[in-house]
């Protein structure tokens, strides 16, 4: 039988859904299972020294035997302790390890990692090479096309190839540079402008290696033509906030016939995960704070996502009234 890792290698990650802080935690990326059966998913970035030091380990590396295939995201710049952190990660059972060298956060790049990285790509090969070193999952990388000044293509293509020696196995390129002085993450997501063209010439340069692209992506159509160019393509914050205009991943993208699921079906499919982590002592809010994405741009669905949000908040939403509201929906053909 085939693992989920080597379907990751074969089918070259052609979709996944980026690892975005207090957005991609285990009970979005079950949603986004339901909705696709083969897209990657990604864990939020963990930092590999609080990773070792933690005593809260299960915390950080648990998720569900129905996510994979999934990659967890590590950041940090020491290899020894991002070395220790791919063995932890191979014997928690991944399919894959990410490098983090896009994130523009002030805290991320106080910590010397992060987008800051990308100024010193003889650092990042030791950290692959470290990586790579001490496990035998797939070692990829994220980042940007550039970092504040340090933007031409040609310290783009150093970096690249540089980090390619290293063992990487697979590079997600962010079309944007990174402005780390005077804009916040937030804003590093939208003003920065996006640079397909940047990114193509990199993989036109660097044609044997496996490059995918990611930013601003808000439709299939827009990965299915992107796929003529790039290995892969990665979606970011539209499948966070729109997850049901993703549910034709499968069929478009892998060319598998499944049928696709509209809101309540998924949210049916749910409620046993739901019930098993409620009796373990969660919340639904901890759920249903993903969910109410799934319902929008249908009559009342204001409304329904009001009841789903209040009710949970308060720690006053049944399953029963869950199921009840689903059933609503469900009956009105959503």
């Amino acid at each position: 039988m085939e693992s989920s890792r080597d379907n990751c290698i074969k089918n070259k990650h052609k979709i996944s859904v980026a690892p975005m802080m207090d957005c991609t935690d285990k009970h979005f990326r079950m949603l986004m299972r339901k909705i696709s059966s083969k897209a990657l998913l990604y864990t939020e970035m963990i930092v590999a020294q609080s990773l070792i030091y933690t005593k809260k380990r299960k915390e950080f590396l648990s998720f569900n035997k129905e996510e994979h295939p999934l990659s967890i995201q590590f950041g940090g710049d020491d290899p020894n302790l991002l070395k220790e952190a791919a063995k932890i990660a191979e014997d928690w059972g991944y399919d894959e390890i990410n490098f983090n060298v896009g994130c523009p956060s002030p805290r991320v790049c106080s910590g010397k990692f992060g987008a800051l990285l990308m100024k010193d790509p003889t650092k990042v090969a030791k950290c692959i090479d470290s990586l790579k070193s001490n496990c035998s999952l797939p070692i990829t990388i994220k980042h940007r096309i550039g970092v504040d000044d340090y933007d031409d293509f040609k310290k783009l293509d150093i970096f690249v190839k540089e980090v390619a020696n290293a063992g990487a196995d697979r590079f997600i390129v962010h079309a944007r540079k990174a402005i780390l002085k005077g804009l916040n993450p937030k804003q590093n997501r939208t003003i920065p402008p996006l640079r397909y063209d940047v990114v193509e010439k990199l993989k036109k340069t660097n044609p044997k290696l496996i490059i995918e692209i990611n930013g601003g992506f808000s439709s299939l159509d827009q990965c299915v033509e992107a796929l003529n160019t790039f290995d892969g393509v990665m979606i970011g914050r539209s499948a966070y906030k729109h997850p049901l205009l993703w549910s034709g991943i499968d069929q478009r993208i892998y060319g598998y016939n499944n049928q696709i699921k509209k809101a309540s079906n998924i949210i049916i499919s749910l409620i046993p995960y739901i019930e098993e982590h409620l009796k373990n002592g969660g919340k639904t809010w901890d759920i249903c704070k993903h969910l109410i994405n799934l319902v929008e741009g249908i009559p009342r669905a204001k409304i329904w996502r009001n009841q789903i949000c209040i009710k949970s908040i308060k720690k006053e939403l049944s399953i029963d009234h869950l199921m009840e509201l689903t059933l609503e929906l469900k009956n009105r053909g959503y």
